[in-house]
């Protein structure tokens, strides 16, 4: 089955490529690595503001964590002009705006670890590192960014 079949399933359209913030690109290649910047989460096209321990629960922040793969697969998307041509989801990279007692940015990070492997299957099975951090730009709950490699 297509990448693009299990997104249909899934009830998932990919959007555009956002327009960064700042002095970086979406994403660069090397090699067979391409390499996507952090995403922020969004809600309503706006950051997705709150911080874990503070004035949002896991669940909500999980759910966050899970829109930012679906934008994370749409400039995936725009990088390599094909899913399908994706070999292997090597690592994800996720920052959680929390508190210094909050201790589940694990839990968190797995709403999009989740995705990308209900997405990609056996090669959606990625490393990954999940941080609390004091602040996100903007306000947001939480960031990720994305290594894939190639066909």
């Amino acid at each position: 089955m297509s990448i693009y079949d299990t997104l249909t399933q899934l009830g998932i359209t990919l959007p555009p490529v956002s327009v960064p913030a700042a002095a970086y690109v979406p994403f660069v290649q090397s090699g067979k690595l391409v390499f996507l910047s952090g995403h922020i989460a969004k809600k309503d096209g706006k950051p997705w503001v709150g911080q874990l321990g503070k004035n949002m629960t896991t669940d909500e922040a999980r759910l966050a964590a899970r829109t930012i793969a679906i934008d994370l697969l749409g400039t995936l998307h725009a990088a390599v002009g094909d899913l399908n041509k994706i070999q292997r989801i090597v690592k994800l990279m996720s920052l959680v705006n929390s508190t210094g007692d909050f201790t589940e940015q694990h839990l968190v990070t797995n709403g999009a670890s989740e995705l990308i492997g209900q997405v990609f299957g056996a090669k959606g099975a990625h490393a990954r590192s999940a941080f609390g951090v004091a602040q996100i730009p903007m306000g947001a709950c939480v960031e990720i960014e994305m290594i894939a490699e190639l066909a």
